[in-house]
């Protein structure tokens, strides 16, 4: 008898959690469909936002800018959730962890510099007043999409 009932005691758990969460599930989903109204009036399935009523259409169209700024927020929020937990362990880890933790810096401030040299943190209209000088000598306005 060398072998250990700490298996056995982990599947029983894992089983009563199992069971507990489908069954907790199932109370939710037939609690809504006791209780839950079942008139369908005429404004049942309009659209309805704090009180008011919605005027036009929900379907508008983003600029790409407000999806750059989304993701220039995940990239460095990351970072800053990273840094700070090299921060909290900066002690234990010593040097080989502050190169580690420079080097990922390095890497990100990359990339914003590429971004930047891309024009992605542009947000504003493009300037008319910069211009450049052609090849033949001529001044024209600079375009903003080079």
């Amino acid at each position: 008898m060398g072998l250990s009932t700490a298996p056995a005691v982990q599947d029983w758990s894992f089983a009563v959690f199992t069971v507990a969460v489908i069954g907790i599930g199932l109370i939710m989903i037939g609690a809504s469909w006791l209780l839950g109204g079942r008139t369908r009036g005429g404004a049942r399935n309009d659209p309805f936002e704090s009180g008011v009523v919605s005027v036009g259409s929900g379907h508008m169209r983003f600029s790409a800018k407000f999806y750059l700024v989304a993701m220039f927020f995940v990239v460095f929020d990351l970072e800053s959730v990273f840094l700070y937990a090299w921060a909290v362990s900066v002690h234990r880890d010593g040097w080989a962890g502050f190169v580690e933790a420079t080097i990922f810096v390095l890497i990100l401030l990359g990339g914003l510099i590429y971004l930047w040299r891309l024009r992605g943190l542009d947000w504003g209209p493009a300037s008319r007043g910069v211009y450049r000088k052609r090849s033949d000598g001529a001044s024209t306005p600079q375009d903003s999409t080079h």
